[in-house]
């Protein structure tokens, strides 16, 4: 099978290869899914993981990618819930090869049914934001009704899934983002966006919950802004700093299947809207995990269409 491998941690970007790689062995309550769309994060080149195994052992040449949409063409020993020929969604392994291949082995725990009417390519961008939106805001800072929230990159993957997520629960919403991330954050249903490169950060006022994605300096200026009793989630990095009377949280995200569905069921209904931007094949999934690149929405990598995973 045709796939992304990684061999040389020194390599960075340049180090993804498009190669021929071993069909992947189900292991026990594996499933084996053709994978149709897979989406993956820019900076997990520098993670452990993309490198070595559960053991700490060196796994390489490893396939990158931990989001993926595709159907079920194989069942592990012990395999429950999920029947061959089903489309599913969901979250590659950690420690594993992962989505940018035409197979991949996935515990099946991990992967939530997909219906017919959700595009693959819309279904891969889901996975990663979706989860980490909804345990950031509601599982660790137990946002509710009536509070605010101040999220960075409003714009982007997670950040956009979590304005969206927010405002339904009835908060109001702080977006933060580039100047040109403002119309889509506001249209998303933030009530009030900020340009993190021309306006005070300040200017948000106290808030209760400060979600942040971008670490660094933003994340120890957003300390401030969190009220006594409140939370500051990141995923950016475990933070130095902790807001006055209140939490600090640093989190990796979860699979979570029953959460799966749930969003999956929100995207079908209209109320949620995960947004893709360019769709590339997996031939230039290179040049798509260049960090330079600055698109608008979540890149996704093409692997296979519908008619194509038909033919035998």
């Amino acid at each position: 099978m045709r796939a992304i491998t990684v061999r040389d941690r020194d390599a960075g970007v340049g180090g993804l290869t498009l190669t021929d790689m071993p069909y992947p062995h189900a292991a026990e309550n594996d499933v084996i899914v053709r994978v149709h769309a897979a989406g993956f994060t820019p900076g997990e080149l520098d993670w452990p993981a993309t490198w070595t195994d559960r053991a700490g052992r060196d796994r390489t040449p490893s396939i990158p990618g931990h989001e993926l949409s595709g159907a079920v063409v194989e069942l592990g020993y012990g395999t429950t819930g999920l029947t061959v020929g089903q489309r599913v969604f969901g979250l590659a392994d950690w420690t594993r090869n992962g989505s940018l291949a035409e197979y991949t082995a996935v515990e099946a725990r991990n992967l939530a049914p997909l219906a017919a009417d959700i595009d693959h390519t819309v279904a891969a961008a889901l996975p990663i934001s979706g989860l980490t939106a909804w345990q950031g805001l509601f599982d660790h800072a137990h946002l509710t009704t009536g509070q605010t929230v101040l999220i960075h990159g409003a714009a982007g993957g997670v950040g956009s899934i979590a304005v969206q997520l927010a405002r339904e629960a009835g908060a109001r919403v702080i977006g933060t983002g580039r100047a040109d991330d403002r119309d889509v954050a506001l249209g998303l249903g933030a009530q009030t966006f900020l340009d993190l490169d021309a306006e005070d950060l300040r200017d948000a006022g106290e808030v209760d919950v400060v979600f942040d994605v971008i670490g660094g300096a933003i994340l120890e200026r957003s300390a401030e802004l969190v009220r006594p009793g409140g939370t500051l989630v990141t995923i950016a990095m475990p933070p130095t700093v902790r807001p006055k009377d209140g939490r600090a949280v640093f989190f990796v995200v979860e699979p979570d299947r029953a959460r799966l569905i749930d969003l999956a069921e929100r995207v079908r209904a209209g109320r949620l809207k995960t947004i893709v931007g360019a769709v590339r094949p997996l031939s230039e999934t290179a040049s798509a995990f260049a960090r330079h690149r600055r698109t608008s929405g979540k890149t996704i990598i093409q692997v296979a269409d519908e008619q194509a995973a038909r033919q035998p």
